[in-house]
Order: C-alpha cells, then sequence, then structure tokens
C-alpha cells in the first residue's frame, strides 16, 4: 500500500493520503488528544499509542498528524506510515461510531444569516483549507460574530488566525453583511 505525504502550512503537521476513503460519508473528525479517540475511532486510537503524536484528525480521504515539539519528521514519519498501512490492510472501519458535533444554540431570527455563512464554509472555505490538511466548524453566531474552530493542520499553525481574519472574516463580510467580524474557538 502507497500512503502519499504533504507538507502542510503547520509545520508540525503532515498530511497522509492513503488513496482511500478515511471518514467516508460521515464528517470530518478531529482528536486533540488521545482520550477523544477512545471509543470512537480505532485508527486514532492506534496513532496516539505513539508518544510522538500531538493530534490527529481524520478527513474524508487523509489524516492530519500533529507531531510533539520535540521530534522532528524525519523519525516520526515512519512510524505513522506503519500504523496507518496496518491498519487499513485490517479492513477495519477508522470511525466506529460518529463523532457528535457539539450542540449549538442559533436564535430563531438568526437562522437565515447562519445558513448563508455555514453555505458559504462549505462550498468554499472548508474544501480549500481540507487541502491543507484542516477544517473550519462552525460553532455558533451571536450578535453579528461567527464563531469558528480550526482543526487538524490548521488547529495551532501560525499562519490559522490571518486565516480566519484575512480570508474568512472578509469573504463572509462580503457576502453577509450581517456579519461583523469572526472568532475563533479553542476546543
Amino acid at each position: 500500500m502507497l500512503i502519499e505525504t504533504e507538507d502542510t502550512p503547520n509545520p508540525a503537521t503532515l498530511k497522509f493520503l492513503p488513496g482511500r476513503d478515511v471518514t467516508g460519508a460521515q464528517e470530518p473528525v478531529d482528536f486533540a488528544h488521545a482520550d477523544a479517540a477512545k471509543g470512537v475511532s480505532p485508527l486514532a486510537e492506534m496513532l496516539f499509542a505513539l508518544p510522538e503524536v500531538q493530534r490527529v484528525f481524520l478527513g474524508e480521504d487523509f489524516v492530519s498528524v500533529t507531531k510533539v515539539e520535540d521530534q522532528s519528521w524525519p523519525e516520526v514519519r515512519p512510524l505513522v506510515l506503519t500504523v496507518l498501512t496496518e491498519f487499513f490492510a485490517s479492513g477495519k472501519e477508522a470511525l466506529t461510531r460518529p463523532d457528535v458535533e457539539p450542540s449549538i444554540q442559533i436564535a430563531p431570527e438568526d437562522e437565515e444569516v447562519v445558513s448563508r455563512v455555514r453555505e458559504l464554509l462549505d462550498t468554499r472555505v472548508r474544501p480549500a483549507v481540507a487541502g491543507d490538511g484542516g477544517d473550519i466548524a462552525f460553532r455558533g453566531y451571536r450578535d453579528g460574530i461567527v464563531y469558528l474552530a480550526m482543526q487538524g493542520a490548521c488547529s495551532g499553525c501560525p499562519s490559522s488566525r490571518a486565516t480566519l481574519r484575512h480570508g474568512v472574516e472578509n469573504m463572509l463580510r462580503h457576502y453577509v453583511p450581517e456579519v461583523e467580524g469572526v472568532e475563533a474557538v479553542e476546543e
């Protein structure tokens, strides 16, 4: 099995492309720590068994892995590739149960604005961010502010704040005049 790797804008994160579905039709899932993966993803659990792994993000057809700070990719990459190869050869599903998205309360008067914001995120932002090994998750809207969580390679990326402010915020303000700003939510 050939698994390709790609660099991401976050130097601590690599994107692994196994050439097959990872989450399939399910939404991408970000595991910020090993406990979050327990009982949800056997693949993430196997990756977290490596002490060099700090974070795991499962996309539709890729896996982004963030290494701990004091390790180098030439040391960590072969370990991750071994786990991925063994896992995908086993035929197991990467997710045993879908990750439950946090409950988001939207005021009835904001539903139309939120619908337009989500549409823009899904069609314009998320595909571009997935190309860098991450995702942006909608976490709320209140008083003109859109709350978003950066996931995968985007979480902790040095350029993530600039992406939110100059890219996402400007686009949302242009197409959805009710949006006054964007705030990052840490998960």
